[in-house]
């Protein structure tokens, strides 16, 4: 078990981990929820009236799974894949329909229920290749793909917006997952999987990046390979996943799908290939890194290179401590952070932490003791929010500019950080938490109004 690797996942402090951050929150799993069965069951009742033939319909994607990840960036939505199925016997093309024809279908039902208020629709995109896409508040979208099912030969067919029908059997693949996962290691490889996600979100940009049945194939088969027995901690069981895809994609870079070998899951070019490659290699680099440190925190800097603010940082104390708890004297400089709150007229003033101080100030933090810095240094800040307002927005943080100095505003309730780290020559030489409390209460006023009262005793 390598150092950091309560901060991947714990038990007993289960909010302060990697796991936890990068998936959804309980509340946004079930409102979620709550809005795709409504979905789904007005989508079954109106395009059953619609077509005249039975409907069915089944959550694929990384919902079913268990693997969905929050959206890496304040704005950006979570994905919920909800496949409608029309059913008749027979070959698709028997159907009274053309695959264009259901998924406009599809569509028309899409438009109606948006236009219900009560439903909390943002809005409808234009029709994809594969599936139709709807938007909720609450910052996630749900896709609608559309299929034909036999259901006495269990045989599914995907419409698409070529007017044509794919072979696609969502189903068939997470059967797949379940039987080559044992039940007991299904809670583990999934965190692998949510982690390999939420990196590939965080570094590689949208046109390169890995779809997630690729990630979730690869990280599974990947899996089921490994020593268990020389493993412990999510850190270990992620470096070794991690050399695994990077040794496979190197010998070739086609991952056959497992439920129909002949389509290639891999759907990037050369160019995204060799990104992906290059991509894996620094990981590694990463992880190698990060698994020699000699303290937590140590380790902690290094994993946030591959996964930025999500990765959450020790508490104070924890900081300087090896891998047995005792703590190593191997900072040279102890970074004092003078912090400054500002809504209005008044001002809150704290350091090395503030509050708590109310939602809407502007927050500076100056590096009060930026004149004792060694020549070359470089100072770095970075936000980490927590806390169900926080969640809710999917703001968990960013990285700030480098410099002396950082301004921030008091956005959500609860305990939030600015972690300071500051590097000489490419090693740490200082680093600090700095808490800020936020209230949900206003900012007082400085000289109240005397209640009447208070006034009239003091007359004569």
């Amino acid at each position: 078990m390598g150092i950091a690797a309560t901060l991947f996942f714990s038990n007993d402090d289960a909010e302060n981990c990697l796991a936890y951050r990068v998936r959804p929150s309980d509340e946004q799993r079930e409102a979620q929820q709550e809005r795709w069965n409504d979905l789904r069951d007005f989508l079954v009742e109106e395009l059953q009236r619609k077509s005249g033939y039975a409907l069915s319909s089944w959550l694929q994607g990384s919902y079913k799974f268990g693997t969905q990840i929050r959206p890496c960036r304040s704005g950006e939505e979570f994905d919920i894949d909800l496949g409608i199925y029309f059913r008749w016997p027979g070959e698709h093309e028997d159907g009274d329909y053309d695959p264009l024809e259901l998924k406009d279908f599809v569509q028309e039902v899409l438009v109606d229920y948006s236009s219900d208020e009560a439903n909390e629709t943002i809005e409808v995109s234009e029709p994809k290749a594969r599936c139709n896409r709807i938007h909720f508040d609450g910052d996630f979208h749900i896709d609608v793909p559309t299929y034909h099912l036999d259901q006495a030969r269990d045989f599914r067919g995907l419409a698409t917006s070529e007017n044509t029908w794919e072979d696609s059997d969502p189903k068939a693949i997470y059967v797949w997952w379940k039987d080559t996962i044992a039940e007991a290691d299904r809670p583990r490889a999934r965190r692998m999987v949510r982690y390999l996600k939420m990196w590939a979100a965080l570094n590689i940009e949208d046109a390169d990046r890995p779809s997630s049945i690729l990630l979730t194939v690869l990280a599974a088969e990947a899996y089921i390979d490994l020593d268990h027995d020389h493993l412990s901690g999510d850190d270990e069981y992620y470096r070794e996943i991690i050399r695994a895809l990077e040794g496979r994609l190197r010998g070739s870079t086609v991952v056959p799908n497992p439920i129909n070998r002949a389509e290639n899951l891999n759907r990037l070019g050369a160019g995204g290939n060799q990104g992906l490659l290059n991509a894996l290699d620094t990981l590694l680099s990463i992880a190698d890194r990060a698994l020699a440190s000699p303290t937590k925190g140590d380790s902690a800097e290094v994993w946030s290179e591959a996964f930025h603010h999500f990765f959450p940082f020790p508490e104070e104390e924890e900081l300087t401590k090896d891998a047995h708890g005792n703590a190593l004297a191997l900072l040279t400089f102890d970074p004092q952070v003078s912090v400054m709150a500002t809504v209005g007229r008044r001002k809150i003033t704290g350091m090395n932490g503030i509050g708590p101080i109310p939602k809407g100030c502007a927050i500076r933090f100056d590096l009060a003791n930026a004149r004792d810095l060694p020549a070359g240094s470089e100072v770095s800040w970075t936000v980490r929010n927590s806390g169900v307002e926080a969640e809710a927005e999917n703001d968990l943080g960013h990285r700030n500019q480098n410099g002396l100095f950082a301004e921030e505003r008091s956005a959500y309730r609860g305990d939030q950080f600015m972690d300071v780290t500051v590097r000489l020559n490419g090693r740490t030489i200082g680093r600090r938490r700095v808490l800020v409390r936020i209230s949900g209460l206003g900012m007082p006023m400085r000289n109240p109004k005397k209640k009447g009262w208070v006034q009239l005793r003091n007359r004569r």
